[in-house]
């Protein structure tokens, strides 16, 4: 029944409302949604934003079969490569103007890691071996500019350069390192590894994903408190105590699907009590009233039930339930949240998708866009995505 009714909101909800966001006169999607419904034409087109519609829709077809999503994600992909991609100095920008010119062009690890997922994922859908070969430039870009003796660095202006992190730092930090662009890594990684072909590039991206896999063991799961740390200095070491809960049960199920890709039983054995532990952590901690709060701060728990960290919680528990059958609670739980979102969290407005965030009594915030530079198709279409297809 759950998977039925996913597909079913994919195709009738979601799916049209991104597709009714496309700019036919200057290109990609429009940046931004407010509450009120109203799309802001010549608003700013984050290329987070742009690379997630690309991914989303490379999927959708896909999975679907639909062509007119990939003409959809064939939109995308061109005013990504045409607009949203530095070809004087590499790397793709934070941001674009309405027009196609580009705005902040700063450049975040995190950035290029998600064009990376996306263009993989596209390639996958059309067969277009530029896109895989963007996709392994990029990946070459962030190995030679982005990294240090310690891992990855995340900021830098339009050469390179490093800056302030502010853009992927929270809660008065300043992170040099973070949890967010080593967990999207390993997804960008396990997807471009999965779609290509053998060759010496691919093994180099092997090692890579394999290198991150036993970082997140050894830097970033806290054994001790199972689950992962978020803030680090330039060391590696923990700047803040904050469990995020999302990220977690959003981790888990990435974890498993980098092992699976991989193929590599030492790995397996290495990696999948980590999920494991991760997941009965958040189940134990963070599940209660039908749903999972955003975060723990210092111990304070932000109450707030935003979209994407319900929609990880769906597919998480669910993954965790088929990987672990005799836990039929994760199950329970995926369904009991699947329900949450029906009542508070998805927009019944017409022209409607989902709401940004809401209190923990399911009443929405009107002060949150329906879609910004961050809010997109990513998290909710994936639990779709991921729960049709188990």
């Amino acid at each position: 029944m759950l998977k039925q009714e996913l597909q079913t909101h994919l195709e009738e909800v979601i799916i049209p409302f991104w597709k009714g966001l496309r700019d036919y006169d200057c290109g990609g999607y429009y940046g931004y949604v407010g509450y009120d419904l109203k799309v802001d034409k010549k608003a700013d087109k984050g290329c987070i934003l742009n690379s997630r519609i690309l991914w989303f829709f490379s999927n959708a077809y896909t999975l679907l079969g639909d062509a007119s999503l990939l003409d959809e994600a064939t939109h995308a992909y061109q005013f990504l490569r045409e607009n949203c991609l530095d070809t004087q100095n590499g790397g793709i920008f934070w941001s674009i103007r309405h027009n196609g010119v580009a705005e902040n062009t700063q450049k975040y690890t995190y950035n290029q890691a998600f064009a990376v997922y996306a263009l993989s994922s596209y390639y996958e859908a059309s067969k277009d071996e530029g896109a895989l070969s963007l996709a392994f430039e990029l990946f070459d870009l962030i190995e030679e500019k982005c990294t240090d003796k310690m891992g990855y660095r995340e900021a830098f202006d339009e050469f390179f350069v490093e800056i302030e992190n502010d853009q992927l730092s929270e809660n008065d930090v300043i992170a040099d390192k973070t949890m967010n662009t080593i967990l999207h890594l390993m997804e960008a990684y396990t997807e471009l590894y999965r779609v290509s072909t053998v060759t010496p590039a691919r093994t180099k991206l092997k090692h890579k994903l394999e290198w991150l896999l036993s970082t997140i063991a050894e830097k970033v799961y806290n054994p001790d408190l199972r689950r992962l740390e978020v803030f680090f200095d330039a060391k590696m070491t923990p700047i803040i105590d904050l469990h995020s809960y999302g990220h977690d049960i959003e981790a888990a199920w990435l974890i498993d699907r980098a092992v699976e890709v991989l193929g590599n039983r030492s790995y397996f054995v290495r990696m999948t009590p980590i999920a494991a532990h991760l997941t009965d952590e958040i189940y134990k901690t963070a599940y209660k009233a039908q749903s999972v709060p955003y975060e723990s701060v210092r111990g304070v728990v932000n109450e707030t039930r935003t979209w994407w960290v319900q929609a990880e919680a769906v597919t998480g528990f669910f993954h965790a339930y088929k990987r672990e059958p005799q836990r039929g609670e994760y199950l329970a739980a995926a369904e009991h949240i699947w329900e949450f979102i029906k009542q508070h969290i998805v927009d019944e407005r017409y022209g409607g998708e989902w709401y940004n965030e809401v209190d923990k009594l399911g009443y929405p915030d009107p002060e949150m866009a329906i879609v910004d530079e961050w809010k997109c198709p990513y998290h909710n279409g994936r639990m779709c995505f991921e729960i049709i297809s188990l």
